[in-house]
């Protein structure tokens, strides 16, 4: 896709979705002795996504996985809608459009495996991290430079950002001391 051609995609974007494991995190999981778990989270991620809160626009999460972490994570960055446990994300989509009104041309969703394909199909702006499955990275309208959990989902917002003429504004403001 040209530049062009995905600026304006961007341009008309006011809802960004994430996949979390493979997209805001690097696809591990810490396994403790007790049986809980842990992920990391990258810092640059959260202050991106509380740069495309400031500019108005929504964003929110759906995961296959149900985790603690990604929770607590969502609520920290006052991420919304938050999906967790999800089987079938493609009906997952369906009832938050149906649900908020909203439009595919409106949507971005980044995710880095083939369970986000139906996904990926079918929003106006489609991405990945650079280290998606071949599937993934053949089917999306944008590859982040960037790895999963490494700023892909930072770079996916600064691009649409960018395109709607909001991004110089907003770096000027003070990002919150935990983002």
């Amino acid at each position: 896709m040209t530049e062009g051609a995905w600026h304006e995609r961007a341009r008309r974007i006011r809802v960004i979705l994430f996949d979390v494991d493979g997209v805001l995190t690097d696809g591990g999981v810490y396994m403790h002795a007790d049986g809980s778990e842990s992920k990391r989270f990258d810092i640059k991620d959260g202050a991106g996504i509380v740069l495309a809160r400031r500019a108005g626009l929504t964003v929110g999460l759906i995961s296959a996985r149900q985790s603690a972490s990604t929770g607590h994570r969502a609520r920290q960055l006052g991420m919304d809608p938050v999906r967790q446990g999800v089987h079938d994300k493609a009906d997952a989509l369906a009832e938050l459009m149906r649900t908020h009104d909203w439009e595919p041309e409106t949507i971005a969703y980044m995710g880095d495996d083939v369970v986000d394909l139906p996904i990926l199909r079918r929003v106006g702006l489609s991405a990945c991290p650079a280290d998606a499955s071949a599937d993934v990275r053949s089917a999306v309208h944008l590859v982040s430079p960037c790895a999963g959990g490494h700023g892909a989902a930072r770079a996916l917002i600064e691009v649409i950002l960018r395109a709607q003429q909001r991004w110089d504004a907003l770096v000027g403001a003070p990002v919150p001391e935990r983002p």
